[in-house]
């Protein structure tokens, strides 16, 4: 069961990572920041904890205010996965089942205790409607998903494991501070055992 604690805290305190975040796309009024605010919610998850699990609809947006979480699917194989990663100032969720309020094809984990923002679906269509400049943001965040999506396919069809692997650790050090080996295999399409072997060589040719 998809569990969590939701603290509906409305000070523009608690939520200045979020309004820091778009900042860069849109120009907020006190009217349009208060209507803004007034639909955020903060939810703080444990983890291992699933946010999201295939079959349920996703309901809410998802900003990481602080933490760690992964999307991933299990394939036909049994095997997981990972298809997104999440750290702090980052998004996360199944846009696919939050567009179309279908159900969802992705599990949403945390894998460290993380604060999260949220808002409903129902409240995105409010937004839409009375801050038309709020289209800009969602249209950015579409950008940057649809770009990085493309960028990941290139990488995994002409690229080897080694190259992969680099690439990544290049663009997103921080991702490998943060999650467990197992789950950066996963992202990068080898087995654990394999990148831990790419690591070590990596490691001696250093020394």
């Amino acid at each position: 069961m998809i569990s969590g604690s939701i603290i509906c805290l409305k000070t523009m305190q608690d939520f200045s990572s979020i309004l820091s975040h778009i900042a860069p796309h849109i120009t907020l009024n006190e009217h349009d920041k208060e209507l803004f605010i007034s639909v955020l919610s903060i939810k703080k998850v444990k983890r291992k904890q699933f946010l999201e699990q295939p079959g349920y609809v996703s309901k809410y947006r998802t900003y990481v205010v602080e933490g760690a979480l992964r999307g991933f699917f299990i394939g036909i194989d049994g095997q997981e996965h990972t298809i997104s990663l999440a750290v702090d100032d980052g998004w996360i969720g199944d846009p696919g089942s939050f567009l179309y309020q279908e159900p969802a094809t992705l599990f949403i984990e945390a894998m460290e205790d993380s604060i999260l923002i949220q808002w409903s679906y129902e409240s995105e269509q409010l937004l839409l409607e009375e801050i038309p400049q709020f289209a800009m943001v969602m249209m950015k965040r579409a950008q940057q998903i649809a770009v990085m999506i493309q960028r990941r396919v290139i990488s995994q069809l002409s690229l080897s494991a080694e190259e992969r692997y680099e690439e990544f650790a290049a663009k997103y050090p921080v991702f490998l501070q943060r999650f467990p080996l197992y789950i950066i295999a996963s992202y990068l399409g080898m087995t654990r055992e394999f990148l831990s072997k790419i690591r070590n060589q990596k490691m001696n040719s250093k020394s």
